[in-house]
């Protein structure tokens, strides 16, 4: 396997309560995986198990060409040896030091020439320069956080694990915690394996997805393909949606607007602060989007694009999810059964798809 090859997990281990995971996935070898699905569907042991921290798991863990267990070689890498990065839910700081104290603990642990990661550059990074003499009690949630992942990039690790780093976050703190860790994904170099239940977060930072249902794995790919996909326990959810690549094409100065070039057509959005040609990320909720057999002319949408009906899904709630390909991207449209059997939205349907609301991360 060569260091291109990026992270290769297989392994299987049992609980007394009859709960397993059997898991056997390829991620790559840069950007942000997710591990998403419901609670208690074996998010966090995957990750566990990836870190060592579960003593029955066997199979395999390499990343690259460095193997951490492989037990039919009998090789099993103990936890503290593996060069990982592992920020918990609750951020486990150390009270009793400050938080430059914490961030020192692992960093003078490794000789000089193993730094592969400054501490100068970390601390700007995660925007806790006015933090350092500060000790965790005295600290938001969001900002223990933002501590907890420096701590861990200070290692120099080759793979950073984030178990729902957010899950104790409130919302307004949350929005200003994801720049972080989307500077992060964009800037680090470092592999990440990041768990959630939240599709937002997952839309807005994950490259690639990989979605759990008791213990296995039901779906893992690119989050474009995985999103779109109807078969699947996150298509049932009120945050169905798809998420694609954008280019800026222009801006509108004086409505305050930007046009995106997607395949197939344009979307406006509000302003976004990057220049023509730059890429952002989009993510385009089912519930947004309505229908139309005819073009609309005099809409208060400002986005309305032509599409192919290619998939549909029905289920007990009297909802219909469509899904719907504009120039060969995938498109998720939720709308009642009643309007889908009057509209006679079945496969192959040509249709106009307009889309009320669009969420941009820059």
């Amino acid at each position: 396997m060569s260091a291109a090859a990026g992270l290769r997990v297989a392994l299987k281990f049992g609980f007394p309560s009859g709960f397993g995971v059997d898991v056997d996935l390829d991620l790559p070898a840069r950007g942000v995986t997710a591990l998403f699905g419901a609670s208690g569907c074996g998010k966090t042991t995957c990750l566990r198990g990836i870190a060592g921290l579960e003593p029955a798991a066997t199979g395999c863990v390499a990343l690259g060409d460095e193997v951490w267990l492989d037990s039919a070689r009998g090789i099993a890498v103990a936890p503290h040896r593996r060069p990982i990065g592992y920020v918990f839910q609750d951020s486990r700081l150390f009270e009793h030091l400050s938080v430059r104290g914490n961030l020192e603990f692992g960093f003078r642990r490794l000789a000089p020439s193993q730094r592969r990661i400054a501490f100068d550059d970390v601390v700007p990074r995660l925007g806790i320069e006015n933090l350092l003499d500060r000790r965790p009690p005295n600290l938001s949630g969001g900002e223990r956080q933002r501590v907890a992942i420096a701590r861990a990039l200070l290692t120099s690790p080759r793979l950073l694990l984030l178990d729902e780093p957010l899950a104790a976050v409130d919302d307004a703190r949350k929005n200003e915690f994801l720049p972080y860790l989307e500077g992060l994904r964009d800037d680090a170099g470092v592999p990440i394996v990041y768990v959630s239940h939240l599709m937002p977060e997952v839309a807005r930072l994950a490259d690639h997805l990989v979605v759990l249902k008791d213990g296995r794995v039901v779906a893992a790919g690119p989050i474009g393909d995985v999103s779109a996909r109807l078969d699947l326990p996150l298509a049932e959810t009120d945050d169905a949606g798809v998420v694609v690549v954008a280019q800026v094409a222009e801006h509108d100065p004086r409505d305050v607007m930007t046009r995106l070039a997607i395949p197939g057509g344009s979307l406006w959005v509000a302003q976004v602060d990057r220049p023509p040609g730059a890429e952002v990320r989009v993510q385009v909720a089912a519930r947004d989007v309505s229908i139309a057999l005819v073009e609309p002319r005099q809409t208060s949408i400002q986005n309305v694009v032509a599409a192919t009906v290619t998939g549909r899904r029905d289920d007990e709630h009297g909802r219909t999810l469509l899904r719907l390909s504009v120039a060969g991207m995938p498109l998720l449209a939720r709308v009642t059964r009643r309007s889908a059997m009057q509209l006679d939205l079945v496969p192959g349907r040509a249709v106009f798809a307009q889309i009320k609301g669009v969420a941009v991360h820059e």
